[in-house]
């Protein structure tokens, strides 16, 4: 998990500080394009596994130890939603934190379900909230927007608010708590066993090929296309946005819009967009639970990369604040170099290597734990 953890913050790296997709071309476009979209939904779906890891892994934890586990819970996602709006005052709504605060408040009630049950969750949701968020947001015109906004203290704070976390943000709740279930169920799971990893794989596969080959043949050569290129706006302010502006669409931009829900580019929102990516989730998580137990070498060797994944969130909040110290435009690429991201990269894998060889865990780590010791109290 660790390993995949670190996986995904290097790809969130190579979309805010690696070269525009534009810019790239061979194996750089194909790494440019992974990374956009999926390196997130990787994050978020590992987040929906982290929860699990608190609340009872295999076995929900019950009676004191499911109470504290869930005041754990809830602690840390009004912390996450707290430093994801002070990010976001500076950085704008690119940063995920504050959106993870609220998908961990809404799967709280969740954290019982077994496996079978969170996997069919997961699937209806991908199903159903894409057309949903459609419909919301062919409604929530400009001047509807304004209008609770104006009521709303965090959009106040940080443009980011209410509306913006659950339904129009970079990570729309509405789209994007689909990933966070995903990971919940594959918590559940035994994945250190053969048949397990095999399984796994095959569905992930299928999913992904039955995903973005149908989107393709739905949609034709726009199907992939990204909608948040160089870490620009997702779900809900990008192909899934029913419009935009103080009018409201009129019939032929609504049935375009409408038909972008055959698409499946990263961002995209859509059904075909949120099975296609975890199933990408999937297989980088189950190719990183093999890579790891069965390569001795492998695993000795990437010590300082699995290091990184210890402290996801420190790695993730740094690279923010180093582009700030660098005066680097923060939050979306605008690099024509590779070179500043392999830099981001090296910094952070030597950061975390030095680091975890003293310490336990990473400094935002160990103060997100400090900050849910008092759930101990709950009796």
């Amino acid at each position: 998990m660790d390993l995949a953890r670190a996986l995904a913050v290097f790809g969130m790296y190579v979309v805010h500080i690696g070269p525009a997709l534009s810019a790239t071309d061979g194996v750089g476009s194909w790494i440019r394009y992974l990374s956009d979209g999926h390196s997130s939904v990787l994050f978020a779906t590992l987040a929906g596994f982290s929860l699990m890891l608190l609340a009872g892994r295999r076995e929900p934890k019950t009676g004191l130890a499911g109470r504290q586990a869930k005041a754990r819970i809830a602690i840390r996602a009004v912390v996450l939603l707290a430093l994801g709006t002070a990010m976001a005052m500076e950085y704008g709504g690119v940063v995920i934190l504050g959106f993870y605060g609220v998908y961990f408040l809404l799967a709280l009630p969740l954290v019982r379900l077994s496996a079978r049950t969170l996997a069919i969750t997961a699937a209806g949701l991908a199903l159903v909230t894409p057309q949903l968020s459609f419909a919301l947001n062919s409604v929530l015109t400009e001047p509807v927007r304004q209008s609770i906004n104006a009521y709303d203290p965090l959009h106040r704070l940080s443009d980011v608010g209410v509306l913006d976390l659950l339904f129009t943000g970079f990570y729309p709740t509405i789209t994007w708590i689909s990933f966070v279930v995903a990971g919940m169920a594959l918590a559940r799971l035994d994945l250190s066993r053969a048949t397990v990893q095999w399984r796994l794989a095959a569905f992930a596969a299928a999913l992904t090929a039955a995903a973005y080959g149908l989107s393709l043949l739905l949609a034709g050569k726009d199907a992939l296309r990204s909608t948040a290129e160089d870490g620009g706006p997702s779900g809900g302010s990008g192909a899934m946005s029913g419009g935009s502006g103080s009018m409201p669409p009129d019939g032929a931009s609504l049935e375009r819009e409408a038909s972008s829900l055959l698409t499946a580019g990263p961002h995209s929102g859509t059904t075909f967009d949120i099975i296609g990516s975890v199933g990408v989730a999937i297989l980088v998580i189950v190719g990183a639970t093999v890579a790891m137990d069965r390569l001795p070498r492998l695993r000795r060797l990437a010590q300082p990369v699995v290091a990184v994944g210890t402290m996801s969130l420190t790695a993730y909040v740094g690279h923010f604040l180093a582009q700030s110290a660098l005066s680097m435009p923060s939050g979306k690429s605008s690099q024509q170099s590779w070179v500043p991201l392999l830099l981001f990269v090296l910094g952070a894998t030597v950061f975390a290597a030095i680091w975890s060889r003293f310490f336990r865990r990473g400094p935002l780590e160990y103060l997100l734990n400090a900050a849910t010791r008092p759930a101990q109290r709950i009796r």
